[in-house]
């Protein structure tokens, strides 16, 4: 099933009751062609992935959320672990706290576009 997500406090609460399972987030539109293609394969993929949590949000309906998480184009995923975006760092599990100039990096696991195959090679990769 995918819970729709109408604003932050209902996001908070979602990330939250997912403990340590991923969320996977979808923000979309109503009007968006490819979004409304890849939903019935994201609503599949919430049957099949019972130990993954799917959330969708509408960028019109929930402009301040849309905005905290940096949504530029739609479809867009983010995936989620423990309330927090997945990283490439949170990943390796901090094995290397740091690049080489000091600055932590830090590229988060999402992706635009509609590509269902991509979205499932991502989730396999990441529960």
């Amino acid at each position: 099933m995918v819970q729709i997500i109408k604003d932050m406090d209902e996001f908070s609460r979602f990330l939250k009751a997912a403990g340590c399972k991923l969320v996977v987030v979808e923000f979309s539109a109503k009007w968006c062609g490819p979004c409304k293609k890849i939903y019935p394969l994201v609503h599949a993929m919430s049957l099949q992935y019972q130990n993954v949590m799917f959330a969708n949000v509408d960028v019109d309906d929930s402009k301040e959320l849309a905005q905290t998480c940096h949504i530029r184009s739609v479809p867009t995923f983010q995936m989620f672990k423990q309330t927090q975006k997945v990283t490439l760092y949170s990943r390796l599990k901090r094995a290397i706290c740091c690049n080489g100039n000091g600055f932590m990096s830090e590229p988060i696991f999402e992706f635009c576009g509609a590509d269902a195959q991509k979205l499932e090679a991502k989730i396999q990769e990441l529960m």
